[in-house]
């Protein structure tokens, strides 16, 4: 009777402080784990991208293993390769690749679509040239603008064999320096795009994800997309940082996956 009566006061105690933290539902949910993921020991070093007359830095990190692995190209926010950029191409290649992320900003804050995707073609032969990287295997990945170029480039660079753009712009572009939009060129997307977005992106509205994922559909090209309600624009980096709210947990999960699914 006397552990009886334990044991009911430790379920009591439990409820309650349930019901006391439990003021958003995303507090009580869990972040599933890739049965794939391996927690590699990493390690990362600063490189450099030669693209046209120009020498860029870049953030490389890669499991000290031996064997060949995918390789993934990021494309950071407009806001620079921030310390959470950092922490995520690091942990990714602990989920076994080799992730570059070019500092696509380095001479200009804004530079023209031709420039840059040249910088994503140099990368990917900075991959290739690489022993431990299958180069059959090359995704990419980018935020904010990085998404944009991720939606512009994976239908035009057939090197790439998948991409994940997170929150980006596909009907931004016409310009001079930016002559294509995105939704201008899936006609050319021969594999996958896993899409992710916020519905408060007051800087890329979801009512034009929605209209991109219609043409997508239209064009019968393969895409998946997970949208996350309430989040804003760039909910996956908070203050530099790379964010440990669910949303941003979920959303990792779901890239590694499509990656995963997509790449090995």
């Amino acid at each position: 009777m006397r552990y009886l009566l334990a044991y009911m006061i430790v379920v009591i105690v439990i409820g309650i402080s349930g019901c006391v933290n439990g003021t958003n539902d995303t507090d009580n949910l869990t972040i599933k784990t890739s049965e794939n993921s391996t927690q590699l020991q990493v390690e990362g070093t600063e490189t450099q991208i030669k693209s046209g007359n120009l020498t860029y830095p870049a953030y490389v990190a890669a499991p000290t293993t031996g064997n060949k692995k995918p390789g993934i190209i990021l494309i950071h926010s407009f806001r620079g390769l921030e310390p959470g950029y950092l922490d995520l191409v690091d942990k990714m290649a602990s989920e076994n690749y080799v992730v570059i992320a070019p500092r696509w900003q380095t001479f200009e804050t804004s530079p023209s679509d031709p420039a840059v995707g040249q910088l994503i073609k140099d990368s990917i032969v900075y991959l290739k040239a690489r022993p431990d990287v299958d180069s059959n295997m090359l995704g990419l990945t980018g935020f904010c603008a990085g998404g944009r170029y991720t939606m512009l480039f994976l239908p035009q660079i057939e090197e790439l064999d998948s991409g994940v753009a997170w929150y980006g712009f596909p009907y931004s572009g016409g310009s001079a320096t930016q002559p294509d939009k995105p939704v201008d060129v899936l006609e050319g997307l021969e594999y996958p795009m896993l899409i992710i977005h916020g519905t408060r992106d007051q800087a890329s509205n979801i009512s034009g994800i929605y209209a991109y994922a219609a043409e997508l559909d239209a064009a019968d090209k393969y895409f998946e997309m997970k949208v996350y309600q309430g989040q804003p624009h760039g909910f996956m980096i908070e203050e530099g940082q790379l964010s440990q709210i669910f949303e941003a947990q979920d959303a990792y999960w779901q890239m590694m996956t499509f990656f995963d699914r997509t790449l090995k």
